[in-house]
């Protein structure tokens, strides 16, 4: 590594000696507003662009190449010269119209260097760069120019050369799905390629070493680095290879095989941003907006038809047996375990949906969604030839009277979350949407979970690939033009494209509470969340579907169970975020001896859009403790949890307004709880707190805590 780092600064006094006797700049730096990261940028010898990245006085990523493979064309590799360069300052505010906060600061310098090829085709690259004082983001502009029009490209060489061999929380470079377990190893260790055929998910396809982002490392020093990409829009998801020898990640493209390339693009384009945040504490990853401010503005205006909200719904149940998507029984997930539970029968009836409206309505939840309630859920992961066409989006069971449900939800005060499941058919749903949105809005629905279980029809085209990417963005446009918000599950993954068509509320794209129910390797264990939060949640909202009471379900799945304690479920709705929080357990499992379960109140009480959020204090992996204050009432409300470690948490209160004092209400692990042997077991105390108020909270094995605090 310090071979290359000597390379870089011999080849920088080179050029800038050039620079002096040519009067013609040949490299560039550019610094973070606090200067307290900078980027290096120069071409080698042979015309290679090239750059380097500090923070402070250390390298964080050495020099690293940039180069496209294209077909039938010469690669855009060597042979460049700069032509022009051009650079700038932003510092702007704008506002988020929901989120985990309302101001977000835009601060930046950025660069924009202009290369042209000295060969006779002359073809132009521009490398745009922006340094944020959290972190750094680039991307490649293809202008407008004579010699280049349309493209296949078979590679993208961008490449991240690491200066040690860094702490790793990673997910394979799965081309098809999110939905694995995160693994903790040294970045030499990774080993993506062992991950294939996993019998817990409907499709996946791993084709090379390489790790999903977004993709967290922790260096020797103590520095927190991740690596992602911001405003994927018509381009190819982007996973990266992963160099063990080298310590080297290189960009891998999602393919094509009927394109027999990587994407394919008619010039000018810009890709999407290749991004870097680089943090001294864990939790600044999480506070950083760096992703969403490398996108662009709001487009869509006022999005007041949606309004954040929890819900309940029904679908936990066919997850842990106890009823089916189908009429003709036969979709539940013990299909995929132990075979049909005796208690399964269909889920989505008119009598069933009624239930759950009621205790929504009584316990001040906005919102209800129902699943199967459209026919065709018999053959929804059948052959490619059985899904496609397989369901409209308007025809309910016969057991589901619609009308009957709209109505009711209505005069009870719920609004109804439509379900579109497409079972990865996209171009079905795409010939439907315009018609099954106007049947959403002409009976007052203004939001969707969309689905894309299984391997993708047409065939050869993949969930990360630039062929869906275009797809989800149809959707969201669609969408939007009829004011309609979407929440998409196995979907591409998140960019920060929510602050341009803030319609996009939550996502799932990631290992979710469901695999608790029926996956066969244990569900997620006790760290799944302290690690999800330093992770996947970098990139955007998630629903998750937390509030899991009956901890072990043993009436319907005695061999599965969820690996955390009531608290840890509690502090979920504080911990991850997103604009919708589901409560997703069975009505009944809320009550105790008819009485609505003490604990529940939290879940009543807490907020869903924040004025501000606060990461209090957390480490990969281990444990995160988070506060979020209320948009309009201005209550407070904190989440703790942690991995299988017992541990006790500090609290101070010094975000508190001076002088005023509040009351607080602590839903705490109790002192023999742990999340394997007594999982249920909890506390509730009330306290008072003022900005001076410190507090101590043990935390059990698999443990958490939640907080609301009320002036």
């Amino acid at each position: 590594m310090k071979k290359k780092s000597l390379y870089f600064s011999f080849l920088l006094l080179s050029l800038l000696f050039l620079t002096a006797c040519h009067n013609t700049k040949t490299s560039f730096s550019i610094d973070s507003p606090d200067k307290n990261i900078s980027i290096e940028f120069a071409l080698s010898e042979t015309g290679n662009p090239m750059y380097l990245v500090k923070h402070k006085s250390e390298i964080v990523i050495d020099t690293s190449f940039m180069s496209f493979d294209l077909k039938d064309l010469p690669p855009l590799k060597d042979n460049f010269k700069i032509i022009k360069s051009s650079i700038a300052t932003i510092d702007e505010t704008w506002q988020m119209p929901w989120g985990e906060q309302i101001d977000v600061k835009n601060n930046y310098n950025e660069l924009t260097v202009y290369l042209e090829e000295k060969t006779a085709d002359k073809r132009q690259l521009n490398i745009h760069f922006k340094v944020f004082d959290d972190g750094m983001g680039f991307r490649y502009e293809f202008p407008e120019q004579t010699n280049l029009k349309e493209i296949l490209i078979t590679d993208e060489n961008t490449d991240f050369n690491l200066t040690g061999d860094h702490s790793v929380w990673w997910i394979p470079g799965d081309w098809d799905i999110y939905e694995h377990l995160y693994s903790e190893t040294k970045f030499s260790e990774i080993d993506a390629l062992s991950k294939k055929n996993n019998e817990n998910l409907s499709a996946t396809y791993i084709p090379y070493n390489a790790v999903n982002t977004p993709v967290t490392m922790k260096t020797d020093t103590g520095l927190y680095l991740s690596f992602h990409e911001a405003d994927l829009t018509n381009y190819a998801g982007m996973t990266m290879k992963v160099d063990p020898i080298n310590l080297k990640m290189t960009s891998e493209l999602v393919g094509s095989e009927r394109l027999k390339a990587k994407a394919k693009l008619t010039v000018p384009f810009n890709t999407p941003w290749r991004t870097i945040q680089i943090a001294e504490k864990a939790g600044d990853l999480i506070e950083s907006k760096l992703i969403l401010n490398l996108n662009d503005p709001n487009e869509l205006g006022d999005v007041d038809y949606f309004t954040p909200m929890k819900y309940v719904g029904i679908w936990w149940e066919m997850h842990i047996g106890k009823s089916t998507w189908d009429m003709e029984g036969s979709q539940d997930m013990n299909t995929y375990t132990e075979g049909k539970s005796a208690s399964s029968s269909h889920g989505a009836t008119t009598k069933n949906a009624k239930k759950y409206i009621d205790f929504a309505s009584e316990n001040g939840i906005k919102g209800f969604l129902v699943e199967g309630w459209n026919t065709g859920w018999s053959k929804w992961l059948a052959s490619a030839e059985d899904r496609e066409g397989l369901f409209d989006f308007m025809t309910p069971y016969k057991d589901y009277d619609f009308d009957e449900v709209m109505a009711y939800a209505k005069e009870k005060g719920v609004e109804v979350i439509m379900h579109h499941e497409t079972s990865a058919a996209p171009l079905t749903y795409e010939k439907q949407m315009d018609q099954a949105y106007d049947f959403m809005k002409a009976n007052g629905m203004n939001s969707v979970k969309t689905g894309y279980v299984g391997e993708i029809i047409p065939e050869g085209e993949y969930h990360h690939g630039q062929w869906m990417v275009n797809h989800y963005h149809k959707v969201l446009v669609e969408a939007a033009k009829k004011e309609i918000a979407i929440n998409a599950h196995e979907p591409i993954k998140a960019t920060g494209k929510r602050r341009t068509y803030p319609n996009a509320i939550s996502r799932e794209g990631l290992r979710g509470q469901e695999f608790n129910a029926w996956a066969t390797d244990g569900g997620n264990p006790p760290n799944h969340i302290s690690t999800v939060v330093f992770t996947r949640m970098l990139s955007g909202p998630i629903d998750f579907t937390p509030g899991v009471f009956d901890i072990k379900f043993n009436r319907y799945k005695k061999q599965n169970q969820v690996n955390t304690t009531l608290a840890h479920q509690l502090a979920l709705y504080v911990i991850i975020y997103s604009p919708i929080q589901m409560a997703c357990d069975l009505p009944e499992n809320y009550r105790v001896d008819g009485k609505l379960h003490p604990a529940f109140q939290f879940i009543t009480d807490v907020g869903v859009d924040w004025q501000q959020s606060k990461v209090l204090e957390g480490e990969v992996g281990d444990f995160v403790t988070i506060a979020r204050q209320e948009r309009e009432t201005g209550n407070w409300f904190i989440g703790g949890v942690t991995n299988e470690n017992e541990r006790t948490q500090e609290l101070t209160f010094n975000f508190l307004e001076k002088g005023k004092t509040y009351k607080a209400k602590l839903y705490k692990d109790a002192p023999n709880a742990d999340w394997d042997n007594n999982p249920q077991a909890y506390e509730i105390e009330e306290l008072e707190l003022t900005n001076a108020s410190s507090l101590k909270v043990k935390l059990a094995p698999g443990g958490g805590f939640a907080l609301s605090i009320v002036e």
